[in-house]
């Protein structure tokens, strides 16, 4: 598979060419849908092919679905390489994400890479969030426009969570750093989550609040998730039931939970973080002042 790096056009007619960065995505072993995911939901509208190593996801009339990781993790380095459903979308949610809202549906931690359908042709958006010990109301978003067409091949969307921080990436460029601070530590992420990659229908918020549903007519939407990695602390039930134990399950010698690679962003990466935000962000919590009264502390 080739992955577009260099100097494209956007969907909503700009040029840019994004820095180089590492490429965190060339340091881990893929993991096998088959063997490492089940079905969460929409079983008839998940397909896997080559061996488990491509799963298509589609969103019908009938339902939306979606793979789970087998393994909960404590921290690690998460990524998949995703094409996106091409033709109008408006209202169509494509996401990648860790969760733990099964177990603690009242105080859940969950880092998302929702991808948006949008009311022009192929022109997705990208939005990220951050729960900690929180609910639906207490999210962090941030919304983002990509630099290429999102429907035309695969690209890379990944996520680093550790002690330290969590970073969000796209083509390895880091887009977002939410960083895990003591002072307020309740808010970030922290208990262990399982990996999610769906599609389904979010028509009454996803798409200017709503104002435009998913539009059958053009249905089935599919996504196509390659190229999994999900590599890092896994969780396992110690004796009497109570806590967990982390097995590292590193196939390299960067440990995803320690390595100084995920320790913190280099000069390079942090270059090409502000070069995303700086062209690529349309919308931060931080500034959404008739949102919050009073702005969370991380804002201030």
């Amino acid at each position: 598979m080739i992955f577009c790096m260099t100097v494209v056009v956007s969907s909503h007619s700009k040029v840019y060419t994004p820095p180089g960065v590492p490429h965190l995505t060339d340091l881990f072993s893929h993991v096998s849908f088959e063997q490492s995911f089940s079905t969460s939901f929409g079983g008839s509208n998940v397909k896997l092919f080559n061996n488990g190593s491509l799963a298509n996801l589609s969103l019908d009339k009938e339902s939306g679905s979606g793979l789970v990781s087998k393994n909960k993790y404590l921290y690690g380095f998460f990524s998949s390489a995703i094409k996106l459903p091409s033709g109008l979308s408006p209202g169509v949610v494509v996401a990648f994400y860790l969760s733990n809202a099964d177990v603690y549906p009242h105080n859940h931690d969950e880092i998302d890479i929702e991808l948006l359908g949008h009311d022009k042709r192929n022109d997705w958006v990208i939005q990220t969030n951050v729960y900690g010990n929180g609910s639906v109301s207490t999210g962090r978003e941030e919304k983002f426009y990509l630099w290429f067409d999102p429907t035309a091949q695969q690209h890379y969307y990944s996520i680093i969570w550790n002690k330290y921080h969590t970073v969000f990436f796209v083509d390895n460029i880091p887009v977002r750093e939410f960083v895990h601070n003591n002072g307020f530590s309740s808010v970030y992420p922290s208990k262990p989550m399982s990996v999610h990659a769906t599609i389904w229908d979010g028509s009454e918020w996803a798409t200017h609040g709503g104002k435009y549903p998913v539009n059958y007519k053009y249905a089935p939407f599919v996504v196509s998730f390659a190229e999994m990695e999900a590599t890092g602390c896994i969780t396992s039930s110690t004796p009497g039931g109570v806590g967990s134990s982390c097995s590292k399950a590193a196939p390299s010698s960067v440990d995803p939970v320690e390595g100084q690679d995920f320790v913190r962003l280099s000069s390079q990466q942090s270059v090409a973080m502000d070069w995303a935000r700086r062209k690529l962000m349309f919308y931060s919590y931080c500034n959404d002042k008739p949102r919050y009264k009073v702005m969370p502390p991380e804002c201030k």
